[in-house]
Parts: C-alpha cells; structure tokens; sequence
C-alpha cells in the first residue's frame, strides 16, 4: 500500500543532505539532547527505585510486615491470637516478642537501648536478622542462658566483642529500705548484627523472649505479635482485616506506618528528580523548535511549489511534523536503548567511573550503602518514553502551522 506523500516528504525532508548546514548541525543536537534527557531521566529513576528497594528490605529485615500490640502494652494468650491471625490467607508467619527499654553498660560506659526478647526459631520467619550476623550465633538465645546480640554500632560504642559481658539495667526498680534500686541483670554478648540501619544498629539489643520475661516481670505475657505477609504491599489492607477478626484489645499498625517518613521522603525526592529531568526532556524539544523554523524558512520555495501543486494547507503541516516527531522519535530510541542499559549495568559502569575519576561517590565510612542500587521498573520506562514523544510532538506543531501559512506568490517572487 503506497504511504501518504506527507510522510514521503517529511522521510525525505529528514534524510536528505542540506545546502545549509548549520540545520543539520541543530537537528543532530535536538536528537541528541532529546536522548540525552530520557537516558538520565530512565537511570535516575531506576536508582531511586533501587534506594528505595533496598531501604524497604534493610528496613523489613528488622521490622515485620504487621505488629499486633497489647493495648495495654501487653498480650496474655498470644499462642491463641497467632491461631486466629494464621486463618488469614495472606500470613505467611507469625511470632511473640517483649520489647521494653533500657540501658546496657560496660566498663563504666552506659548505652540507652530497645530491648527486645524472641524466639529464634520463630523469629526467623518474620525477620532475617540471621543472615546480617555479623560475628556469633542468633541461635545462642536460648531460654535461661541470658545472652544478648547487639547492633553493629552498639556494640562499637560499648566497646565489646562477642564473648564479653554487659550489664542489662531494667528501668522498672524494686523497692528496698534504701529506696528503688534498678534491676540489674548480666549478660553474655554473643553475637553482633548489622542490618545497614544506624537506627537498629546502635540501639537494638536481642535477648532471649524467657529472660526478657523475667527480667521486665511479664510472666508469660508479650508485647506483641509480629506477622510476615506472602505480599508486603497489602499490609495496610491486611490489617485492616486482621483487626476485625481479633477478640482482644489490640493495635495493629503495618510497615507502611511505622516508617511512612522514610518513603515518603525517597518518593517525593524521585518525584522532584522527575519533574526536574523532564525539563531536560523539554528543552531538547525546544531546539527541535528551532530547528523546524529554520527548514521552514529553507523551504519556503518548496512549500510554495506543493502548495501549487494542490497541496492544502493541512498537508504543508504534515510534512513537518513527520520531520519533526522523526527527529524526536530518533532521539528518543536512541535515549530509551541508552537509559535501560546502563540502568541494568550500573554497578558496571559506575565503578568504571570511580576508578576512573579515582575517587568513590559512597564511601563506606560515611554511607551504608556503599554500591548504587537500580531496580528498572518498566512502567517508568514506558511512562517517560509518553511523555518525551509527546513533549517531541508538541514541539513540531508550531513551526508546521507557519509553514502551512507561506503564501506561495510571496515565497515565489524571486525565485
């Protein structure tokens, strides 16, 4: 089927070598710029996500999908409440723990801490505090042994190594003839963590759920019991569920809540990168603005002779935003194949750049997260890809309309 004169003209018009050019020379930076702008749009998104990725999943290391909490800070029969929450189809696990402040000291150096008792062999199915053992065993918590693991930062800052003992003070007293004395009970650091998170890092301490027990005076009480989701993203909707089901005063709070600062802070920051790189997008397209004018004004004789060959008005307008959106489209295909390459080669490319700079961009001794992360979600790709060729089109309608607007006795006159 043979293809409209329109777009024939507009190919041609593209393809075909210029008396001036200075044209040519504008249409390669308008492709160029175009691809520019879309390939650092698609990497910056991608790492954003990746930051995201890995924050989400440093975070949920330690904190659970779901928490159900005592309303008076504590639950009687949690064996019972895990039955009723495990009916649910989206619990995939569920475990107790007793969690209280306190404060660890050793060598006369004193550290504030959140105390936490569980349950190993439960604990594992909601947290993956295992795998980020940094020295010891996570199984060393058994009932009665009182032993503690300590956050990475925790430890350095008490300056203890697995196998030392510290000193756990509770801050509920006993009272004596002398007054309230804290109590104060021994125990044998045997394990170190780091999850990546100075938050738990240097203010969580694990202990076995028995001797937090004992220690706190819970009996057999918790303070609540954590859950693991098959999906992590239906948390808010799952606790909403689960509420309805419980028979006990509860406050049930998701992943979502209790850390809505932190991706709310990363989604506004790629929402800003967004909006900041799509004006790269949009000043590309203005010099494929500039570049129509000036084949517009290069061809005013050629208008002139399609006009009086028939050619309305609409057709002239055609023409040039075929060439326009080719210029644009060219640049995009070119930004697009760019972008998700090295998106999905980034922890190629960028320590090829820091040898090559000779310098780090994430230093280990200042960041945790030494390596930049990219996760390319392709809906991001096809949104930016809309957008650019949309911006790439809008630029094409201007310059076309004033090329349909050439009156051909006037372009004529002195040819």
């Amino acid at each position: 089927m043979a293809l409209p004169y329109e777009l024939l003209i507009g190919l041609r018009y593209t393809r075909a070598k210029r008396r001036n050019h200075f044209i040519s020379f504008i249409s390669l930076i308008s492709m160029l710029g175009v691809a520019l702008g879309v390939a650092a749009l698609i990497v910056v998104l991608s790492v954003m996500n990746g930051f995201q990725k890995e924050l989400r999943g440093r975070i949920l290391a330690v904190v659970s999908h779901v928490q159900i909490l005592g309303g008076a800070g504590d639950l009687a029969d949690w064996q019972r409440i895990a039955g009723q929450v495990a009916t649910h189809p989206e619990v995939k696990a569920a475990a107790p723990f007793v969690q209280a402040q306190g404060m660890l000291s050793y060598n006369q150096t004193v550290r504030g801490v959140m105390v936490r008792g569980v349950l190993p062999e439960m604990e594992d199915k909601v947290a993956d505090f295992r795998p980020h053992m940094k020295s010891g065993s996570f199984d060393a918590l058994q009932a009665d042994g009182f032993n503690i693991v300590l956050g990475s930062e925790l430890a350095r800052a008490l300056g203890v190594f697995a196998g030392d003992r510290v000193t756990l003070i509770a801050p509920q007293g006993v009272v004596t003839p002398a007054g309230v004395v804290p109590r104060l009970k021994t125990f044998n650091v045997v394990g170190i963590f780091e999850v990546g998170m100075f938050e738990y890092d240097n203010g969580l301490a694990l202990v076995a759920m028995g001797d937090a027990q004992k220690l706190y005076r819970m009996e057999d009480r918790v303070s609540g019991v954590r859950l693991k989701l098959n999906d992590l993203f239906q948390a808010p909707r799952v606790a909403h569920e689960l509420a309805g089901r419980l028979d006990v005063d509860a406050y049930l709070s998701d992943w979502t809540r209790s850390h809505a600062n932190f991706f709310r802070a990363v989604q506004i920051e790629k929402n800003m990168m967004f909006i900041i790189l799509t004006l790269i997008v949009a000043v590309a397209a203005f010099n494929i603005v500039s570049t129509l004018v000036m084949a517009v004004t290069d061809k005013q004789s050629d208008i002139a002779i399609l006009r009086t060959l028939g050619a309305s008005p609409g057709s002239i307008m055609t023409v040039f935003m075929v060439q326009g959106a080719l210029i644009g489209t060219i640049g995009l295909a070119v930004g697009v194949a760019g972008g998700v390459t090295m998106a999905l080669n980034i922890d190629v490319v960028v320590p090829f750049i820091e040898r090559l700079l000779g310098t780090q961009f994430l230093s280990k001794e200042i960041y945790y997260i030494n390596q930049l992360p990219s996760d390319l979600q392709w809906n991001d790709v096809t949104g930016v890809t809309l957008i650019s060729f949309v911006l790439a089109l809008l630029a094409t309608v201007y310059p076309s309309w004033r090329a349909s607007r050439v009156n051909p006795a006037e372009a004529l006159r002195y040819e």
